[in-house]
């Protein structure tokens, strides 16, 4: 969520009646059955979420709940802006634009084609081992870099091994674990995510603290993530000593130097990922792109990677999910007005309530009703607002009540497609693949996952961090 919104829920909206806030939260409602019925509706998302954002904004100036313009201080200047430019992330946007243009760009070096060959060599062809190395990968990718980066790369992998392996029709089992594992991932360390940042800075948990207390979770969750999936989409191990021994003469089979035009352009884009995954992972202690962010480094290393293709970087242009980048940014002005609409203050006073049950029943219903929320909402404001509310109660900083809000605003990603946007890149990389998976199809497929992570980490929380 942009600084500016961040700032104005920190200091507090102007009081907005009771019913217009209501109001609002039935929009809320409205834009999430609307999500849900996008099959029967026959029209693209970034068109529902855009219908819905010119609404909330008109009823926002009727409802003078929302200023017609924000002045923006820049270099001295005060530029006036609509409200709506404002409420858009444009770091987000800038990640999965630039993210998206570097992969598809290096794509073309042959780089991914290679490492999902030598993965796939290495499983022998076993569906279940492969299954095994990407959820493997995914977690470290999502710890490391934004989850939107690591779904995107580890997607584009994806689908190259299992196509080469016969096995396309294991692709939606494989994406939807994944997508599951970025959210998974993102717990790992106090800079995984957004509201770990947020919410370890509040109660002064340190990185190393951070980490010692989250690991052990992840490591289970993941396992049993990959376990369930397996089972849910009967990705089996080969069962015969035939069956072994003709998946690993059809992988052996396999040349990873096939797809590699151009030696010294695949050396170059080895070089430019790696590099990539370093910058994107230090991003926020690197003089200068820190302050510039991920946005502008995705940017950066998709720029570098289209000069190779410079005559004809249209075509890239063109392969873009514009459907995508258009629902984030409508999604963020439903927000943003929302936001401002008290819908997140209303649910904090929800929540405040709980806290005063105390620490046992308190931190498992936060955490529940703190993934929930984040399942239908951004879980920044989520947790700036949760981490507002515990500071102003004089939470110390050993409280399980600190890590309700972590797993519960990380792991609400995994409950809907729009809960995350690693979960919702995982549903394009799917529709792109011709797996058609609505949203109402998403969360069936997702619930039995999420509840039992959810669980866990009830129990994880009040037995070792409480």
């Amino acid at each position: 969520m942009p600084t500016t919104l961040l700032l104005a829920l920190s200091e507090g909206h102007h009081d907005v009646p009771m019913s217009v806030t209501l109001l609002f939260t039935g929009i809320l409602v409205a834009l999430i059955v609307s999500l849900a019925l996008e099959e029967k509706i026959h029209a693209k998302k970034s068109l529902i979420v855009g219908v819905f954002a010119i609404i909330v904004l008109l009823l926002g100036m009727v409802f003078e709940v929302v200023p017609g313009s924000v002045p923006v201080h820049v270099g001295g200047e005060t530029l006036t802006l609509p409200i709506y430019i404002p409420s858009i992330d444009w770091s987000v946007i800038a990640i999965i634009l630039g993210s998206s243009l570097f992969v598809d760009v290096t794509s073309k070096s042959g780089l991914f084609t290679w490492i999902a060959i030598k993965l796939t060599k290495a499983s022998a062809g076993d569906p279940r081992k492969l299954l095994w190395f990407y959820g493997l990968m995914t977690v470290v990718f999502s710890a490391v870099l934004n989850n939107v980066t690591a779904m995107i790369i580890v997607g584009s992998l994806t689908g190259v091994s299992l196509r080469k392996l016969g096995r396309a029709e294991m692709m939606l089992g494989f994406l939807l674990v994944e997508g599951l594992l970025t959210n998974i991932g993102g717990l790992l360390t106090l800079i995984s995510s957004v509201p770990n940042i947020i919410v370890g800075t509040a109660a002064g948990i340190s990185f190393v603290s951070f980490f010692i207390a989250a690991a052990p979770f992840v490591v289970v969750a993941t396992g049993l993530t990959i376990w369930m999936g397996a089972k849910l989409f009967k990705i089996e191990s080969l069962s015969t000593d035939e069956e072994r021994k003709d998946a690993l003469e059809q992988v052996s089979a396999f040349d990873e130097n096939d797809g590699i035009e151009s030696k010294g352009f695949f050396t170059f884009a080895s070089v430019m990922l790696g590099a990539f995954i370093v910058v994107i992972a230090t991003t926020s202690v690197l003089p200068y792109v820190k302050e510039l962010g991920m946005g502008y480094v995705a940017m950066t290393f998709a720029a570098i990677m289209l000069i190779r293709y410079k005559s004809s970087v249209d075509t890239y242009y063109k392969a873009v999910d514009w459907d995508l980048l258009g629902f984030f940014a409508a999604l963020f002005v439903v927000i943003g007005v929302l936001e401002h609409a008290q819908v997140l203050g209303l649910i904090g006073q929800g929540l405040e309530v709980i806290i005063g049950w105390g620490d046992v029943a308190g931190t498992g219903a936060i955490l529940i009703a703190s993934a929930l929320a984040s399942s239908v909402t951004d879980n920044i404001p989520l947790a700036a607002m949760l981490a507002k509310i515990l500071s102003s109660l004089g939470t110390p900083a050993d409280s399980p009540l600190w890590w309700s809000v972590v797993f519960g605003a990380n792991l609400g990603g995994n409950i809907t497609p729009i809960g995350s946007a690693s979960t919702l890149v995982a549903v394009t990389i799917m529709h792109k693949n011709d797996l058609k998976i609505s949203f109402g199809g998403f969360v069936a497929k997702a619930v039995p996952y999420a509840a039992i992570q959810l669980v866990i980490a009830v129990a994880y929380v009040l037995l070792f961090l409480g």
